[in-house]
């Protein structure tokens, strides 16, 4: 048997995973010293972000919701070890074809990598240097993997002689799986450093912390008291920071230094205008509430969220900027490339569609588009909602895509009609008796003027409805039930301002948002 085919599978294949470990760590580092939105493993998600299906999009949010940008970094990880375990038995079989295998994943994605919209000048740097690292040490490993195994010296005729003494592999084992456990945890201790280097930006962070929102010039009303039912596990009339929902397309949020942002508003105007933080600043500010909602909300999903934003009106924006009368889009664009298709319309009638830079009275959280976003009310945020933004072009819907209308989702996205049950929760078993049934609908910018509670095939009940902050905003409701012994089905349905009943229709999210009515199964004891 020749020496390389004596090299254990296992431990070869555990050279490569270690060498990959290290290549990433080194990669990540390298990233935040020089190049933070250039991780190798944000540049690959990218990619396959931007090149999967919109199908495949809608599927990882139905199934991970908010953590789906977890979700694919985990499967790039696990694919990204599986082919590092190839490599390394690649190396065992041949010397140098795990290193080849490195370098040219190294290389591939540091030709990628200067392709993303937010590319810096050194964004090939990480993933070469990954590529470099992960190479040399899977050629180290399986060198010193090759030590471990005695082979006696070939001959070539009958003569008599001593096969030499058999030479006790242990050390040399054990050498080996103490290199490739130090190259795996090196590895692992760097990508986490480098995780918290980018955590603790001091372009964003660091400036956010410090940062004192200016006092609204119109500040929004002060939110009534009747706008909220004490019903444990309703959702809050105003959905905390911390529990606002996330979806978009960064896998990196990006880092964004205030002094360094301007927003440009160009395209079919008769005047470009050029925004700065400080003008933005000192700007006579508005404060407003509003509901977003992403378009691949479910029904009965939590893919929506309520809050208090400060901003600048857009419409004043645009009133600068005067856009000419053929215009009937504005195609937004964040830092990171995304970019949003917003009918011109919705930015210029007496909505409160803001430029915002608060939200609950702190600064934008990083993840929520520190330091500047959109809020449009009544569209889904896909086509409204962009964060990060720095460009505004007033252009045409024959004339531009946006990234979801690009992947088949319809052009205006207004948000439709919809309630939905938070109490009780799907499945729960409840005392018999009266039972609250409680939970929230919505329309923005158009109005909720009811709701109503069916049990089983019963008739529709009308449903207490809480005081609406404004009719951009959702609305909570409440209903008492005399719950008796059994299984029982609860659905709702909303009423809009103008009489509209909430559709019974089931629709999936795509390609211009979920519709149906809300049902949750419950048991009351006997």
């Amino acid at each position: 048997m020749s020496g390389s085919r004596a090299l254990p599978r296992g431990l070869a294949a555990a050279a490569g995973i270690a060498a990959a470990l290290l290549g990433v760590g080194v990669g990540e580092l390298a990233a935040t010293l020089a190049a933070p939105t250039s991780s190798p493993f944000a540049v690959v998600g990218g990619m396959l972000i931007d090149a999967a299906p919109a199908w495949a999009k809608d599927t990882a949010i139905a199934w991970f919701g908010t953590g789906d940008k977890t979700a694919l970094l985990t499967g790039v990880a696990l694919v990204l070890l599986l082919i590092s375990a190839l490599l390394g038995l690649a190396e065992r079989a041949r010397p140098r074809a795990g290193v080849a295998g490195f370098v040219l994943l190294g290389f591939v994605v540091a030709v990628l990598a200067p392709t993303r919209a937010d590319a810096g000048a050194l964004a090939w740097l990480p993933a070469l240097l990954c590529g470099i690292a992960a190479a040399t040490t899977v050629h180290l490993l399986v060198r010193v993997l090759r030590r471990t195994v005695s082979t006696p010296p070939r001959t070539d005729g009958p003569s008599p002689v001593e096969p030499p003494e058999s030479v006790d592999p242990a050390p040399s084992r054990r050498r080996f799986l103490a290199w490739t456990a130090a190259s795996a945890a090196a590895g692992i201790l760097a990508t986490v450093a480098a995780s918290a280097g980018r955590a603790g930006s001091v372009a964003a962070n660091g400036v956010r912390t410090a940062l004192r929102l200016p006092k609204p010039a119109v500040a929004a009303a002060p939110i009534p008291a009747a706008a909220s039912f004490d019903v444990p596990g309703l959702s809050p009339v105003v959905t905390p920071n911390a529990d606002f929902y996330r979806i978009d397309t960064a896998l990196i949020v990006p880092q964004v230094d205030p002094a360094q942002w301007r927003l440009r508003i160009h395209g079919l105007v008769a005047q470009e205008v050029t925004l700065t933080w400080d003008e933005l600043l000192s700007l006579p500010l508005v404060e407003s509430a509003t509901t977003l909602s992403c378009v691949s909300n479910e029904v009965g999903g939590d893919l929506i969220g309520n809050a208090v934003w400060l901003g600048y009106p857009i419409r004043s924006l645009l009133a600068r900027a005067q856009p000419r009368a053929e215009a009937d889009m504005v195609l937004s664009t964040s830092v990171d490339g995304f970019t949003a298709g917003t009918p011109l319309e919705a930015l210029t009638d007496d909505r409160e569609a803001l430029l915002a830079i608060g939200m609950n009275g702190s600064p934008l959280p990083v993840e929520h588009g520190f330091p500047v976003r959109m809020v449009v009310p009544g569209l889904y945020g896909y086509v409204s909602a962009t964060k990060w933004v720095t460009d505004l072009e007033v252009t045409r819907f024959d004339r531009a895509r946006a990234y979801w209308t690009d992947r088949g989702w319809s052009e205006r996205g207004p948000i439709k009609l919809e309630s939905r049950i938070d109490v009780p929760r799907p499945n729960a078993t409840v005392a018999p008796g009266a039972t609250a049934i409680a939970g929230v609908a919505w329309q923005p910018h158009a109005g909720v003027s009811g709701v109503e509670v069916q049990i089983d095939e019963g008739p529709w009940q009308r449903a207490d409805l809480a005081t609406a902050i404004s009719a951009d905003t959702w609305v909570q409701w409440r209903l008492t039930w005399h719950a008796t012994a059994g299984t029982h089905a609860i659905r709702c349905r909303a009423i809009g301002a103008d009489g509209t009943v909430q559709t019974a229709d089931a629709a999936p999210p795509a390609p211009d948002g979920a519709t149906g009515r809300h049902l949750v199964t419950v048991t009351v004891r006997s």
